[in-house]
């Protein structure tokens, strides 16, 4: 693993952060000191980007309860970038949305599991479904619609929920798009190409900062390009060994603060002050 002392600190940075298991814990609490050094990266002038599979619908609620209502975010695993704008009707106004035809892998999921859940998330709010999910499965309003009308528009995201769905992860993937896991029982697919990594590499581009002043924090499957692409990229201690190996170090879980940490370092060494060693963790 690396380290990225050489890095001009005092310049702007590109920080995407996900949210949940690395800001926000299981039970929806998001901690004081995490809240006080996003406070301090956004004050320093840095570009704190959420970097989330998580939908419109979850995402800015979170963005409000941290404060972040300026700059961009990301959504649905890069399926949707949003600028966040406190004079827009909503608090945000579109940047991007990657959409692509959700049908292949609909029609090659139910030919898979026929009793898959299926949700396709709306690009302006909620998802249409085949069958109802538990609520505090999806974030938003869900509508039940026919798999022909699931099947009918573009799309940005698809989620798919069923016992074991995980076991088809590389059979969805031959269909050419991007299927991440969530967990055994839960997969989403987004275009092919589509990921937070290569949507966070066009804001990037287009926010002009260099990629060695870039960061991303996370602890899940859907950040392992993210973490892979970034100049430093940091895993959760708590995440899988897959995510950890993918990143240049490892920080605390996120009962640590870890997040936090990170993001204390990047201020201590803008202040001129030594940074913490990061820690590693062997699987």
């Amino acid at each position: 693993m690396t380290t990225h002392d050489s890095v001009d600190i005092a310049s702007p940075m590109l920080i995407a952060l996900d949210i949940d298991g690395t800001l926000l814990h299981p039970n929806g609490h998001i901690s004081d000191v995490v809240h006080e050094t996003i406070d301090q990266a956004q004050a320093a002038g840095h570009h704190l980007v959420l970097a989330t599979g998580r939908g419109l619908d979850g995402l800015l609620p979170v963005a409000e309860r941290l404060g972040l209502t300026n700059g961009y975010a990301v959504a649905a695993n890069g399926g949707l970038t949003i600028r966040l704008d406190p004079t827009a009707p909503d608090g945000y106004r579109f940047a991007n949305a990657r959409m692509f035809d959700p049908a292949v892998v609909i029609h090659a999921a139910l030919a898979l599991v026929p009793d898959v859940l299926v949700g396709v998330e709306e690009l302006v709010r909620g998802w249409k479904v085949n069958r109802l999910f538990d609520p505090s499965l999806l974030n938003g309003e869900q509508t039940q619609a026919t798999v022909v009308d699931l099947c009918a528009g573009p799309a940005c995201r698809i989620s798919l929920s069923a016992p074991e769905v995980r076991v088809h992860l590389e059979a969805l993937r031959a269909t050419g798009m991007t299927v991440t896991t969530a967990g055994p029982d839960w997969l989403d697919a987004t275009g092919p190409g589509v990921s937070k990594a290569t949507t966070l590499e066009r804001l990037r581009a287009k926010l002009g900062v260099a990629i060695e002043h870039t960061v991303a924090i996370g602890d899940g499957a859907n950040d392992i390009e993210a973490l892979a692409w970034a100049g430093r990229g940091v895993a959760m201690g708590h995440a899988d060994e897959a995510v950890r190996e993918a990143a240049d170090e490892v920080t605390g879980t996120i009962d640590e603060d870890g997040a936090a940490m990170v993001l204390a370092s990047l201020l201590r060494s803008a202040a001129g002050q030594p940074a913490e060693q990061p820690t590693e963790r062997s699987a």
